[in-house]
C-alpha cells in the first residue's frame, strides 16, 4: 500500500515537529510513505470563509498531488474533513472520487486501516484529550455526548495503550474550543471565552498535557495558555504516539 503524506500548510509553517512525528510514526508502522513536494493548502480557509469558487485551484492541485496513492494520510481531522466533504465543488472525476474516498486522519488510518492500537509508545504524564468538532462530528472518530450511541474513540484507543499515560476525564469532553478557523478572527470575544472554558476544564481535571488530532484547535488553546501563563503543555497526538520516554 502506497500512502501519500499530507501535511497541512499551518503545520508545515508553524509546527514542523508534528509533521516529523507523523512521518516517523508511519515509518515505524512499516507504512510505505511518500511526500508529494508540490502539495499546498487543501483550500479549507477559503471555503470556510465563503470563497469556495476561489478555493477550486487549491482543491484541484490537492487531487493532482495525491491521486496516484492508495491512501492519503494527514495529521489533521479538520483538513481531511474538508477533502472528504467539501471537494464536491469539483467535477467528480474518478481521480477526485478516489482521493475523497481514501483520505484519512492519522488516528483513523492507524486504527481502522492498519488495525493497530498499541504502538509501543510511552509517555508518563496526565493527558487531557481535546476532541475536535471536525474529527468528532465530521469524521465520526468518536461518539458524541449528545447522542445515545455506545462510547467509542479512535484517539482514546491509541492513548489508552501508551505506557505510563494517564488519560484524564474531562467534565465537558467533546465541547468546541472556539477556534473554528476564521470564526476566531471574526468572533474573537466568543472564541476566547470558549477556549478559556476548555482550558479551565483541563486544569480542573488535573491535566498536565493537552493533546488532540487537530493542531489548529491546539494552536488556539496554546495561545491562550501562553498569554495567561497556565501550567499546561500542548502536544499533537502524533508526538505522544511517537514518544518512547
Amino acid at each position: 500500500m502506497r500512502v501519500g503524506l499530507f501535511i497541512p500548510c499551518y503545520i508545515n509553517q508553524l509546527y514542523p515537529q508534528v509533521a516529523i512525528a507523523t512521518l516517523e510514526l508511519l515509518e515505524k508502522l512499516n507504512v510505505d510513505v511518500y511526500y508529494p513536494s508540490t502539495q499546498t493548502c487543501c483550500g479549507q480557509p477559503l471555503g470556510n470563509s465563503g470563497y469556495e469558487e476561489d478555493s477550486k485551484g487549491a482543491c484541484q492541485l490537492f487531487v493532482e498531488n495525491f491521486k496516484e496513492y492508495d491512501c492519503i494520510v494527514g495529521p489533521s481531522g479538520s483538513c481531511i474533513y474538508h477533502v472528504k466533504k467539501h471537494f464536491d465543488i469539483l467535477e467528480q472525476t474518478p481521480d477526485v472520487v478516489k482521493v475523497r474516498n481514501n483520505a484519512y486522519e492519522l488516528c483513523e488510518f492507524i486504527v481502522k486501516v492498519l488495525g493497530k492500537t498499541d504502538l509501543g509508545a510511552s509517555f508518563p504524564h496526565k493527558v487531557g484529550l481535546h476532541k475536535s468538532c471536525h474529527g468528532l462530528r465530521g469524521l465520526h472518530l468518536g461518539s458524541c455526548s449528545e447522542r445515545m450511541d455506545p462510547h467509542f474513540s479512535t484517539e482514546e484507543d491509541l492513548l489508552n495503550n501508551v505506557k505510563g499515560l494517564e488519560l484524564m476525564k474531562l467534565n465537558r469532553e467533546d465541547e468546541c474550543c472556539g477556534f473554528g478557523g476564521t470564526f476566531s478572527v471574526f468572533e474573537e470575544a466568543i472564541s476566547v471565552k470558549m477556549g478559556k472554558d476548555k482550558i479551565q476544564d483541563h486544569l480542573n481535571s488535573g491535566v498536565e498535557v493537552i493533546t488532540g488530532a487537530d493542531h489548529s484547535c491546539l494552536m488556539h488553546l496554546e495561545g491562550l495558555i501562553n498569554r495567561d501563563n497556565k501550567p499546561l503543555r500542548v502536544m499533537h497526538i502524533a508526538e505522544i504516539l511517537n514518544s518512547t520516554i
